[in-house]
């Protein structure tokens, strides 16, 4: 999509509208985020925080004194100017000029006279308000600063408690936090809280004080002018606390809106593979887009409301502003009457400007707090669900102290008593139905059964990530529920199907097994899990640094690291689950060996559904449906002939072929003993299905010794260094919005005639001081009621004007918002793998970026722009009015701008840097947010709790360092804009009362030109309040158009012509007969371009074979998958469809919409069975029929069948849901929905039981049939009807042929075969 998109584009409907599941919900209501009470902001204040937070107060209350001393001083020049003009004796008693020899009475005084005391009364006036701007600057810079600092601790506070009440809640809780995107919540929502008690409440507590002291000193002068014009205040309050309490409502419908949307983020980088393997860019899109819309609809409601407040309190403004002084022309009128004495005068000029003043600022400062509602408000709405988490009490809290201890050990006897269990996401799923099975000490048991039954539910319930619906687990014949956990979870270690490492050394990972571990402990334990060796052959050794989940290790290497990590325990009971299942023979014999080590003297139990793994266990126990239907050992099962014979003699496996293979596999393990290098720090968030790295030891001393000349053709790009040129980011954020062009023009011109008005009123009001001193009433009533008539025309016109700006400011705005965050989000699926294997480009720090950024890009065309706009606009009228009146006196108005300009430019360069760097400290504490909670039951598992929160409390103190750096000068910055309008009437009413008194001007004129240029002035300070907003803006757009602008390593071809079906899909025209044809590969991965894992790797496959990569682990199998996938592109070489190169002849779409495949770990997502089928055919709304067709096939129609809501059922995040066998078969379904001319199978059975295995084998074996077929698979048997076999070994292949052929050539291939019989 195009720059120039129209606004239909973004949001498109929800793409759930279009699969079958999604058609049956009703769609409801966005409901509102509830909002806390204000007070709850402050819940983390403690010790010397409350005297800040008072001295915060005592400060902005000083500086509410500001403006009321300005208005009474101001206003008794200015009825010294007119009484001393007139020359009809004095009679407005003054308390501020008398203060410093000014304010004289006079009677019958000669105009010398006069003017002698005008000079006085000047310079009285200069003194007071140079005082009055001091206490302004001093003030104002203590109390921003406060609050500021005072804001940063609280919220920093509540980030650590908010990261910790998380990871105390139970495995439960966070399966059914559908709508809890933690990203969002300690991004974004902070960064609102924090803003909603930071200088923002300074601000208002300065104004509201203002308020009520001017409003007092009203009544105080002149109660009965005061009473006929105090309506607009109450009016103000009513206008603002309504659009306040409509706004709120809608923050919170916004934020949940984008804490929904920021979910799919999440969910789609963390199976970016699977998104782009089916094709699924432009549906994930639309389901995005979908949940935008709640939030760009109140988005424009909100800006509906905050323009309907301030057309109503401008108008007044300038309507009451008019009336009232009218009014008080009358009154001055009354009370000049000589006959009255001077003493007895109620109201003079003094009190009239004294009694209108406070009441129009008073109002005025009221509806200036709008914003500073709508920013408390989102801070409210933003701090409920953070505080609800912290507020609640886990049902099983891992950091709890209480539960029971044993100080004399723990014996290990496990027993399951009439277990009933349901998972609290799936209450209406019974997965145990009364579980009876005990464990004595040091027993090994083994559970088997199908996929779903219970198995890896039992390890679960052991390790309390859930507690029994009914019944208890006993453990030393006491229930689990009474233990310590963080005590009862050190007693255990686990070693599950997909181990996750950590990011960090190797050392430090099997560390996380038992933190205080010695290294000889880290290397013992290494030892006894078959892992030391091939550590050691690392360049670094144990200090080698993998990513997350230890992508870069292959698959038997990550699983011996987390065998260590478990054995450094010394745990009493061991839990094994599925930890071997998706390991090549070569990597289980080694763990294996490791585990049969490990079970020795401890309690063990073990899920499996390999016979090897299960066969000499003391005890077998078969369960079916949720309950123990057969124990005992494997020879009395299998006497029994039920259903654990029926299993055994479905697929197994004798130990002489285990014994053989490893013999067999002794070279491999030398050749990656052999094996030296580094492996690169990199972050790939919480990817499930990145391949492992593979690794080759004949290449690696080749490569090592000639990588000086190794060159890398791809882009090496820094993130962290965004181009800082603003104006031009600025003129790109206009070209965005064009859509909005003609809101943009209307809204510019409306804050331009808005900013235009104040200096024409201005004039207006100096015309009305001068009508007061007219020599006749008639004079002074005549030219007072025109002049208000005129203030009324601008009242009305100012209304207007304010409506339209504001309206479509904040309309272009939510409109370039979403459209940023669309288009970053499709930009972000574009990318290749490698890209997404960087550090910087984890799910968090993308997530982070996505959302708060986008967040921010309002600020560069929204609120803050359009009174930019005002601002310029009035202090440009005011110096086209000034000039041409006194350009000496204008000039001296001028005085205090480039200290104003300074203090702009200052801020914006200072605060860009620190921002910048801001941005990446919490970017890295959302990644590790982000990164703990998705492996939350890893975490709990290894007890890491406690640790994790150290790590992310420093990151955190890094972050509040850093916002500290760049907020030591707001305080200053801010004050100085708004003080020295102070100063400046200090300087230009002295000098003009000495230009006054001697006769070059009029006082009038002196009126005109302070009150314009001057207001011109204060109102371009108040703008220094929305440069910070604006400059964020365009540093988060700076970032946002680094992804948008990032040409992605791996794309079509340019010359490649395609034709766009109706779901804008491309297609290649013509039919073609899907050869595949590897021809000379060379490839490193992008991270580690100095290891090469293919090399001079050739192999042609042609239509309609079916052909069988077999070899060791990090051979380099999966990644000749992957290059066919495009996931990346080789180093040399190329790969051919029909003699068609796929990276310069072919479309990426038409590539990979032939492709099909199944990965080892599959990617689910959190839809609904039918939907995550259907995914596999993105193009097409898939028929119900052909779903169940395709889930039949995967023999995964009768497990869906018996759940209550069938196929419409909603998988939790991830699919954990599902046991990992009924996982991989609704992929296997959704890879034949797609009915692919080519057919990938990456261990596509590994996870399955026996059963399952055989029946969906054999529904592979159907659907190869008549297409290309590349199969990886570690077991033989499911392999030898392949029509070609190829053994991998270092990246090349050392055998081809049939299974025929290569029995024939009693090689590798044929050794292998041999040692594996079946059972009868």
């Amino acid at each position: 999509m195009t720059m120039t998109e129209t606004r239909e584009d973004v949001p498109a409907a929800d793409a759930d509208e279009a699969t079958p599941a999604a058609q049956k919900k009703k769609k409801t209501k966005e409901k509102a985020q509830p909002m806390v009470s204000y007070t709850e902001l402050f819940r983390y204040i403690a010790g010397w925080d409350y005297l800040v937070l008072l001295s915060g107060f005592v400060a902005a209350f000083l500086q509410s004194l500001v403006f009321p001393i300005a208005i009474v001083v101001y206003s008794e020049l200015v009825a010294m100017f007119i009484e001393r003009t007139l020359g009809q004796g004095t009679s407005s008693v003054t308390i501020g000029l008398s203060l410093f020899g000014g304010g004289k009475i006079l009677t019958n005084a000669s105009y010398e006279e006069n003017m002698q005391e005008l000079r006085k009364d000047s310079v009285s006036f200069g003194i007071l308000m140079t005082l009055n701007t001091l206490l302004m600057l001093f003030s104002g810079v203590y109390y921003v600063d406060a609050f500021n600092r005072l804001a940063l601790k609280l919220t920093v506070r509540m980030r650590r408690e908010f990261f910790k009440a998380t990871l105390r809640q139970e495995i439960g809780w966070h399966d059914m936090a559908k709508d809890q995107n933690f990203a969002v919540r300690i991004t974004d929502n902070m960064e609102k809280i924090r803003s909603g008690i930071a200088e923002n409440l300074g601000h208002y507590v300065e104004i509201m004080c203002d308020v009520i002291i001017s409003v007092v000193l009203s009544f105080i002068y002149g109660w009965k002018l005061a009473l006929a014009i105090v309506f607009y205040i109450p009016l103000t309050l009513v206008v603002n606390s309504a659009v306040a309490h409509y706004q709120g409502k809608l923050t919170g419908q916004e934020q949940s809106s984008y804490v929904r949307a920021s979910s799919v983020v999440e969910e789609v980088i963390g199976a970016i593979r699977t998104v782009v393997a089916f094709g699924g860019e432009r549906s994930e899109s639309l389901r995005y887009d979908s949940l935008l819309k709640p939030a760009l609809k109140a988005g424009k409601w909100k800006g509906a409301f905050s323009g309907l407040s301030d057309t109503v309190m401008k108008a007044m403004l300038f309507i009451t502003g008019a009336g009232s002084f009218w009014y008080g022309a009358n009154l001055i009128l009354y009370y000049r009457d000589p006959s009255i004495p001077i003493d007895e005068r109620e109201y003079t000029p003094a009190v009239v400007m004294i009694v209108i003043s406070g009441i129009i600022v008073s109002a005025n400062q009221i509806s200036r707090t709008s914003p500073f509602l709508e920013t408390f408000a989102m801070a409210r709405g933003s701090a409920s669900a953070i505080l609800d988490v912290i507020d609640r009490t886990s049902l099983i809290d891992p950091l709890s102290k209480a539960g029971k201890i044993l100080n004399y050990g723990l014996k290990g006897a496990v027993e399951f008593r009439d277990v009933f269990f349901r998972y609290p996401a799936r209450e209406d799923v019974i997965v145990l139905r009364g579980l009876n099975v005990v464990v004595e000490e040091g027993q090994t048991v083994a559970l088997v059964g199908p996929s779903g039954c219970g198995k890896s539910t039992c390890i679960q319930l052991l390790q309390r990530f859930y507690d029994p619906v009914f019944g208890q687990v006993l453990l030393d014949g006491e229930d689990v529920r009474k233990y310590n956990i963080k005590w009862l979870r050190s007693n255990i270690a686990v070693v599950g199907q997909e181990p996750v490492l950590f990011q960090g050394s190797i050392g430090e990972n099997i560390r996380h097994g038992k933190p205080e571990a010695t290294q000889k402990e880290v290397e013992d334990a290494a030892k006894a899990a078959n892992a030391h060796d091939f550590i050691i052959a690392l360049h670094k050794g144990y200090d080698t640094d993998i990513s997350e989940k230890g992508v870069q290790l292959s698959g038997g290497q990550r699983q011996r690291i987390a065998i260590a990590r478990a054995l450094i325990q010394q745990p009493k009971i061991l839990l094994l689950d599925e930890a071997t299942s998706a390991l090549d023979y070569h990597s289980e014999k080694l763990v294996q060996a490791a585990l049969d080590k490990a079970c020795k003297g401890r309690t063990t139990l073990v899920v499996s559904h390999r016979l090897s793994a299960i066969r000499h266990a003391h005890r077998i126990v078969y369960i079916e449906n949720g309950k123990a239907v057969e124990q005992g050992t494997h020879e009395e099962l299998m006497k029994l002939e039920g259903f654990y014979h029926k299993m055994v003699t479905v697929h197994s496996y004798d130990d002489s072929a285990e014994e053989l293979l490893n013999e067999l596999e002794e070279v491999a393990e030398i050749k990656e003993r052999k094996m030296s290098y580094e492996v690169e720090p990199y972050q790939l968030g919480t990817r499930n299905s990145i391949v492992s790295l593979e690794k080759n030891a004949e290449f690696q001393m080749k490569n090592l010794n000639g990588l000086a000349n190794i060159t890398m053709n791809q882009e090496i790009d820094d993130p962290r260094v965004p181009s800082a040129n603003f104006i031009s980011t600025f003129f790109r954020i206009l070209g965005w919005a064009r859509p909005e062009w003609s809101f943009l023009i209307i809204g510019a011109i409306c804050a331009g005639l808005y900013g235009v008005t104040m200096p024409v009123f201005s004039v207006v009001l100096a015309e009305l001081y001068g009508s007061l001193a007219k020599p006749t009433d008639e004079e002074v009533l005549e030219q007072s009621a025109s002049m208000a008539i005129i203030s009324l025309v601008i009242g009305i016109a100012a209304g207007v004007v304010c409506y339209i700006q504001t309206f479509f400011f904040n309309l272009a705005g939510v409109w370039l918002t979403t459209r940023m965050r669309s288009k970053t989000f499709r930009c972000i699926m574009n990318q290749e793998m490698g890209w997404f294997d960087r550090k910087e480009n984890s799910i968090g720090a993308l997530s982070a970026r996505l959302s708060g950024d986008a967040a921010s890009v309002q600020g560069a065309i929204g609120f803050p722009l359009s009174n930019i706009i005002q601002a310029f606009t009035n202090f440009i009228c005011s110096i086209a009015i000034a000039f041409p009146y006194s350009w000496e006196l204008a000039l001296i108005c001028l005085s205090t701008s480039p200290f104003m300009v300074a203090s702009i430019v200052f801020e914006a360069r200072f605060g860009e840097k620190s921002a910048l760097k801001e941005k990446e400290v919490l970017e890295e504490t959302s990644r590790i947010a982000t990164e703990t909670i998705t492996q939350i039951r890893t975490v709990a598992g290894l007890r890491r709790e406690e640790e994790l929160i150290k790590i992310y409390d420093k990151e955190v103190e890094r972050y509040r360092h850093q916002i500290l750096s760049r907020l030591k000068w707001r305080g200053l910055v801010n004050s100085l804009g708004k003080s020295l309008m102070f100063f400046g009437y200090a300087v230009t009413l002295t000098y003009g009362g000495h230009m006054c008194a001697d006769g070059k001007i009029k006082f009038e004129t002196i009126m005109k030109i302070s009150n314009t240029m001057l207001y011109g002035l204060f109102i371009l300070a108040q703008s220094l309040a929305f440069t910070p907003a604006f400059n964020a803006a365009l540093l988060s757009a700076n970032r946002m158009y680094e992804i948008i602008d990032r040409k992605p390593q791996i794309q079509s071809p340019e010359s490649f012509e395609i034709q766009q079906n109706g779901n804008g899909t491309a297609y290649k025209t013509n039919v073609v007969q899907q050869g595949v044809s590897y021809r000379g590969l060379n490839f490193s991965y992008p991270s580690r371009p100095h290891i090469k894992v293919l090399q001079n790797f050739n192999l042609d496959i042609n239509q309609g074979q079916t052909v069988a990569l077999v070899g060791a682990s990090g051979s380099g199998k999966s990644t000749c998958v992957q290059l066919l996938m495009r996931y990346y592109d080789p180093d040399e070489g190329k790969i051919l469809i029909d003699q068609e190169s796929i990276h310069h002849d072919m479309d990426l779409k038409t590539l990979r919409r032939r492709l099909g495949i199944v990965s080892q770990e599959p990617s689910l997502f959190e839809k609904s069975i039918a939907d995550n089928i259907g995914y596999g055919d993105t193009s097409r709304q898939v028929p119900m029929q052909q779903i169940i067709e395709a889930a039949k096939m995967a023999n995964a129609h009768e497990f869906i069948m018996s759940l209550p809501a069938q196929y419409d059922t909603v998988l939790g995040s991830k699919g954990t849901q599902l046991s990992g066998g009924q996982k991989q078969r609704i992929a296997i379904a959704r890879a034949m929905v797609r009915n692919p001319k080519i057919l990938l199978l990456d261990e596509a059975t590994s996870a399955l039981d026996f059963q399952s295995e055989r029946v969906v084998q054999q529904a592979l074996d159907s659907a190869c049939s008549g297409r290309t077929c590349i199969v990886i698979a570690h077991r033989l048997s499911t392999i030898q009807n392949a029509n070609v076999i190829c053994v991998i070994q270092a990246g090349k292949i050392v055998e081809q042929g049939s299974h025929s052929q290569l029995l024939a050539k009693n090689g590798i291939y044929s050794k292998l075969y041999r040692c594996q019989t079946k059972a009868s």
